[in-house]
């Protein structure tokens, strides 16, 4: 179901052809992509999905050893990992000379998906990709030479270090230090020479065996001429922190940096992923004779934030991909079970008849209800995730109007890209549960173990408030609201185009009212110039904003079926996309687009009482 769902969104939708006419991927056909997509769905179907219920039960696990604690994975994992990188994954949207394929992010993107829903536990490239890229945008040559190119080649992997164990996602309260380091400050090759000590909590595949070494990047403060470190986020820089020093030519010196191990978290879900709490510079390893991880500086000191938003931003649309494609999962195992499953007898031919035959559950209305709702968030979500990828492919090889158009929509998604497939196909997941009954919460069936890895996604890179707050504080307000005015004008395009197809101009009527109260709810929030009185419904409107979203690119992917069905001749399957396509188009403007109207009315009132609400009238 999904390579079709993909085929039609790249090539009916996106038309992710016409990229081909660009010179960054004139090299490429329709045939390149699918060549890509066989490649990555055959290692997805053989390395990665036959042991999604293993890496969940046999979790990582803890070895002392003379060159510090080792963290084992099953060899499933290492069997995976392998197969993905000399798959070029990891390399698949570089340049050429670098020994990238210069594929279209866009199809690099669709491509991922099939191991996101394998096995989003074991995982893909994700973060090695964003650490290399950020080193790519941010780093020195020297640093893109040697670290990012290793990590790109799959040779060595990549984390990102943000939180800390008193902080959480609070980022002005990092208390981890950089110093400068004595006479290699100024001297090293690979960078400005930095020691530093703290502690990093949450750090994803921060300790593992699959690589011969782990590029950390890590937020730092460097203390000024007072000794004291600058409070708030002015005040932090990025490191590079290897786990095992190197050279100027990228070999392994055989000298262990001092980052230890200090622990294991254990989740709910992603059970496969090492999850760690590590140390720098506590004295275990003394690099050079002293004690402080050797770390490189990235940038300039003090813009260490914005660097490491590069990475941010890419981790989010990656976590919205791992929850949508959970939620699809999902989805794919309960009509499989709905279609199988006896149960009940229709309504209409009397239904207490004991006489009758029973019917497959798909039968019955309120099925179809759950397994409509759980394709509509995530096939929307799909559609979602991969129009801002095909945003990504125009900011980097479009005209530059249409780069600087691309960017700015970018910037208003990214939080919708991350929180929509979080929240909603965390629903999808628990529909998928209640359609198969209690078999749902037994582990005899997958569904159990979807929920619980996509419970970690409104937390995972950002939880689901600090969206709300990136949305609603920042990203509609920036230039004067151009991002939100260029958003609906895309999106009134689409309501043009829609008022003039059969079955579809009601949808955008509906669609247009609902952009209208959107921007109203937006300019009553900030209607006083109070922050803390516009953002205390920040939540309520990024879900509002969310619907309003996915609406318009539900009634968009509708019109592209309806296009595709009419521009050839009509088979069995274009016309099941289409029906299909028309189906959860209505039922998410039925059910679903009507919510923003409760939400966006707290939103307008900047209604006070959780703002309001006293600690003791809990």
């Amino acid at each position: 179901m999904l390579r079709p769902t993909i085929d039609f969104l790249l090539h009916d939708w996106l038309r992710v052809d016409a990229l081909l006419d660009r010179p960054r991927f004139a090299d490429h056909a329709r045939e390149t992509f699918a060549q890509v997509m066989d490649t990555c769905e055959r290692i997805a179907r053989e390395k990665y999905a036959p042991f999604n219920r293993l890496v969940d039960t046999e979790e990582p696990h803890v070895v002392s050893g003379s060159d510090g604690d080792k963290v084992i994975l099953p060899q499933a994992t290492h069997d995976a990992w392998k197969a993905y990188g000399e798959s070029g994954m990891l390399s698949a949207a570089q340049d050429y000379d670098i020994g990238g394929m210069q594929l279209p992010y866009t199809v690099e993107s669709a491509a991922n998906a099939f191991f996101a829903k394998a096995s989003v536990s074991i995982g893909s490239g994700l973060l090695t990709v964003g650490n290399a890229n950020l080193l790519m945008a941010h780093g020195t040559e020297a640093q893109k030479r040697i670290f990012a190119l290793n990590e790109f080649s799959g040779r060595w992997s990549g984390t990102m270090c943000l939180s800390e164990p008193q902080a959480g996602s609070s980022l002005s309260d990092v208390a981890t230090r950089a110093v400068p380091d004595g006479d290699a400050f100024e001297t090293d090759p690979l960078g400005p020479r930095y020691r530093l000590t703290g502690n990093k909590m949450w750090i994803s595949a921060g300790e593992h065996e699959l690589t011969e070494n782990i590029i950390h990047l890590v937020l730092a403060k460097i203390p000024g001429p007072d000794g004291k470190l600058i409070p708030g986020t002015k005040g932090i820089s990025l490191f590079i922190v290897p786990k095992k020093l190197v050279d100027t030519e990228g070999r392994l010196t055989g000298e262990r940096n001092d980052v230890a191990l200090a622990g294991l978290n254990h989740k709910c879900g992603w059970r496969g992923t090492t999850n760690t709490l590590l140390n720098f510079g506590e004295g275990r390893f003394k690099p050079g004779g002293r004690a402080g991880a050797v770390g490189y500086l990235v940038g300039r000191p003090g813009e260490g934030l914005r660097c490491m938003f590069h990475m941010m931003n890419e981790a989010r649309i990656g976590v919205g991909m791992a929850a949508t494609m959970l939620g699809y999962a999902g989805y794919e195992a309960s009509l499989a079970y709905a279609r199988q499953r006896p149960q009940g007898r229709p309504i209409a031919e009397g239904g207490k008849d004991a006489t009758r035959p029973q019917v497959p559950i798909i039968e019955h209305a309120d099925v179809r209800r759950m397994l409509l709702a759980q394709k509509a968030y995530s096939e929307g979500a799909l559609a979602l995730a991969l129009y801002c990828a095909r945003l990504v492919d125009e900011q980097h090889a479009g005209t530059p109007e249409a780069s600087a158009e691309a960017a700015l929509l970018l910037e208003v998604l990214t939080p919708i890209a991350k929180s929509f497939p979080s929240q909603w196909c965390l629903e999808a997941n628990s529909l998928a549960i209640q359609v198969h009954g209690g078999y749902g919460y037994t582990r005899d069936f997958p569904v159990e173990q979807y929920w619980r890895d996509n419970r970690l996604n409104m937390i995972h890179e950002g939880t689901h408030g600090i969206q709300a707050l990136d949305l609603l504080g920042r990203k509609v307000v920036m230039q004067g609201g151009a991002g939100l005015k260029l958003l609906a004008t895309r999106i009134n395009e689409t309501i043009a185009r829609a008022g003039h197809a059969d079955g579809l101009a009601e949808h955008a009527n509906q669609l247009g009212a609902a952009v209208q109260r959107l921007g109203a709810a937006t300019k009553a929030a900030w209607a006083t110039g109070v922050p803390e009185e516009a953002l205390a419904n920040a939540t309520p409107y990024l879900q509002a904003f969310g619907h309003v979203v996915i609406a318009w690119i539900w009634l968009d992917v509708a019109l592209a079926a309806r296009e595709a069905a009419t521009a050839r001749r009509e088979g069995e399957a274009v016309e099941a996309r289409r029906e299909g396509a028309r189906a959860a188009c209505r039922y998410f403007f039925a059910y679903e687009l009507p919510l923003v109207d409760a939400w966006l009315g707290v939103v307008s009132t900047r209604e006070a009482v959780c703002r309001e609400m006293h600690d003791d009238w809990f």
